[in-house]
């Protein structure tokens, strides 16, 4: 029991969804490496929308770059060129670009004097890094291997970039309650979802 909200047959069809948009991508020369890192430099463009209050634009961005970080894994699959740097770099880059996200929005609360944003924004930032954490550590010591803990816990990192991009999306003016929704919701389900990864490996290792 994962109590994951996507399930591994979902991940699958998204995955069969991106196939040819991925091979596409591919056949212009770019690689699954460059993927990687123009989905985070788009990242970063949302990260300076959001510091700068353009909440609609860093709801798009987040959105449409969050679609974008299927394509490199994806196309890396495809044609063959699974390489453990390139899943090395794209795990790096995705915590890197969830941070900076996280720090403009944090940024722009302050900014717009929403003192409860800018709080919020850090816990979720650090709730979220846990999520991460618990897996690569948890995978290092050889437990949950290949997606095995991806798998497990409420908000994994697709649920965290659609509920983040709802919240910037409903952030019209000055009214922010859609984004303090979406921000401590993603606060609480991460810090469930660490929860859900420990008593897994907890599991896991009374099996053993």
């Amino acid at each position: 029991m994962t109590g994951s909200l996507v399930s591994p047959a979902t991940r699958q069809r998204v995955r069969d969804l991106a196939t040819p948009i991925a091979r596409a991508l591919g056949r212009l020369g770019l690689t699954p490496n460059a993927l990687t890192v123009i989905g985070f430099l788009g990242t970063c463009v949302a990260a300076y929308a959001a510091a700068s209050q353009a909440w609609l634009a860093a709801g798009v961005l987040v959105l449409v770059f969050g679609i974008f970080d299927l394509f490199d894994g994806t196309l890396a699959r495809a044609t063959g060129r699974v390489t453990r740097f390139g899943a090395f770099l794209d795990s790096t880059l995705d915590r890197a670009g969830e941070a900076v996200v996280y720090i403009g929005i944090g940024v722009g609360c302050l900014a717009a004097g929403f003192e409860l944003g800018s709080i919020l924004a850090p816990a979720a930032l650090a709730a979220a890094f846990l999520v991460s954490y618990t897996r690569a550590k948890a995978e290092s010591l050889g437990f949950g291997a290949g997606s095995g803990l991806a798998n497990v816990g409420l908000a994994p990192r697709e649920v965290r970039v659609a509920i983040i991009a709802l919240g910037l999306l409903t952030a019209v003016g000055s009214s922010l309650d859609g984004l303090t929704i979406a921000l401590g919701l993603i606060a609480v389900l991460a810090t469930i979802t660490t929860i859900q990864r420990i008593l897994h490996v907890r599991g896991q290792s009374k099996e053993g």
